[in-house]
C-alpha cells in the first residue's frame, strides 16, 4: 500500500484537485484517502502491474469525485454560524406575541377532526400509526388530516 500510494498519490491528488471545486466540503485530499482505502479493501481485485493499477485507481477516484459532486447537488448549501445573525430583532417580542395569537386563532378555526390529529401528532408526539389506532382511523386519513391541518396553520401564519 505504501508503494502504491508513493507511486500514485501525487498524481491522484493533482487529478482530483481539477475535479473538485476549491473550498468544497469534499476536498481532493479526502478523495485521495478514500481512493486508497478502496484500494486497500480490494487488494484481491487490484490488477497486476503498475500501469493497470494506476488506471484502476484513477477510475475509482473519478467515480468518487462524481459521487461527491452529486451529493453536493442534492444537499442544500451549508451555512456556518458566523454567516447567520442570531441577534433577536427589535420587535421580536411583539412578533412572537402576534404569531402566537395568530396560531391560536388558526387552531381554533380548525375542525375537531383536524385539531385532534394535530394534537396527537405534534403535542402528544405519537406516530401516524399510533394516532390511527387511538382515533380509529385509517392511516391515510390521519396523513390527510395532518397535511391539511398543517397547511391551514402555515397559511394563517404566512398571511399575518
Amino acid at each position: 500500500m505504501r508503494e502504491l500510494h508513493r507511486d500514485n498519490g501525487g498524481a491522484l491528488l493533482h487529478y482530483l484537485r481539477r475535479l473538485t471545486p476549491p473550498g468544497s466540503p469534499c476536498t481532493a485530499e479526502d478523495l485521495v484517502q478514500e481512493t486508497m482505502l478502496r484500494a486497500w479493501r480490494n487488494l484481491d481485485q487490484m490488477p497486476a502491474g503498475p500501469e493497470p493499477q494506476r488506471r484502476w485507481l484513477f477510475t475509482v477516484a473519478r467515480h468518487l469525485a462524481i459521487d461527491a459532486y452529486r451529493k453536493r447537488q442534492t444537499r442544500p448549501a451549508e451555512v456556518g454560524l458566523a454567516d447567520t445573525d442570531l441577534r433577536p430583532s427589535v420587535n421580536a417580542a411583539a412578533e412572537t406575541a402576534i404569531a402566537s395569537l395568530t396560531l391560536r386563532r388558526a387552531v381554533g378555526e380548525l375542525g375537531a377532526a383536524h385539531r385532534s390529529v394535530l394534537l396527537e401528532l405534534y403535542v402528544n408526539g405519537h406516530s401516524i400509526g399510533e394516532v390511527a389506532d387511538r382515533l380509529g382511523l385509517p392511516v391515510g386519513t390521519v396523513k390527510s388530516r395532518a397535511h391539511y391541518g398543517v397547511r391551514h396553520l402555515r397559511n394563517a401564519l404566512m398571511s399575518h
